[in-house]
């Protein structure tokens, strides 16, 4: 492991006013991610897990604390900024797919690429080479709605691969699936994890949160557990 963590985070908060009334939903969470980490990140709805996923994401800013990603102080950037750090460096993989319906698979996989300012050939070719990699090859023209749930998924994780960012952000991402195309895209979790990738899984499924090498127990806004820490 390396000496800096890549995701190193510090009494971070997060409230929410709501009808002129001040929510806390993360109260103070303090943890780090080295590159290289399989980190589930497990707790029941209203835990605080998926306000604390759109911190790890840049996609929400905390009240207060620190969130470093790489080094670089991430929670005081521009937006542009933010926009550019989650293109860069993280991956995204959620339950519900978020493909465009009506785009090819390649098509879905290239829009991360066109948001680098990367030129056609260039991205074609990684797009392509990432629908290999999830074993859709064969599969570069269809729709979303002429593949299966599990083909679905695997384009999601083709466009999460293609730009090749450091960091696998998943949410639920059997959630959707049948327990069959829940084991093969958590096998396929497992082996980009071989390859280097870090990967983060939000989940309410203690079972998929156990196949993670650390698991980080969040409920009421504060982590509970954090179990198989690298030392």
């Amino acid at each position: 492991m390396v000496d800096k963590p890549l995701i190193e985070i510090k009494d971070l908060v997060k409230t929410y006013v709501m009808a002129g009334e001040k929510v806390p939903i993360l109260k103070g969470i303090t943890f780090s991610i080295a590159q290289g980490e399989f980190v589930a990140i497990v707790g029941p709805s209203g835990s605080g897990k998926s306000t604390l996923m759109n911190m790890i994401g840049c996609l929400d800013v905390p009240s207060s604390g620190s969130y470093l990603l790489d080094g670089k102080e991430v929670s005081g950037m521009s937006e542009n900024k933010q926009a550019q750090v989650r293109n860069e460096k993280i991956g995204f993989i959620f339950q519900s797919f978020n493909l465009l319906t009506k785009l090819t698979a390649l098509e879905n996989v290239e829009l991360p690429l066109i948001y680098r300012g990367m030129s056609l050939k260039e991205r074609t070719a990684q797009a392509t080479q990432a629908l290999v990699n999830v074993g859709l090859g064969e599969r570069t023209g269809h729709r979303p709605m002429q593949l299966s749930g599990g083909q679905q998924q695997r384009v999601a994780i083709a466009r999460a691969l293609a730009g090749n960012p450091p960091i696998l952000l998943a949410d639920e991402p059997t959630g959707a699936l049948d327990s069959k195309t829940g084991k093969e895209i958590m096998e396929m979790m497992h082996e980009l994890h071989a390859k280097g990738h870090t990967i983060i899984i939000i989940t309410h499924d203690l079972e998929i949160a156990e196949q993670a090498n650390r698991v980080i127990r969040i409920q009421d806004g504060l982590i509970t557990e954090d179990r198989g820490a690298a030392s």
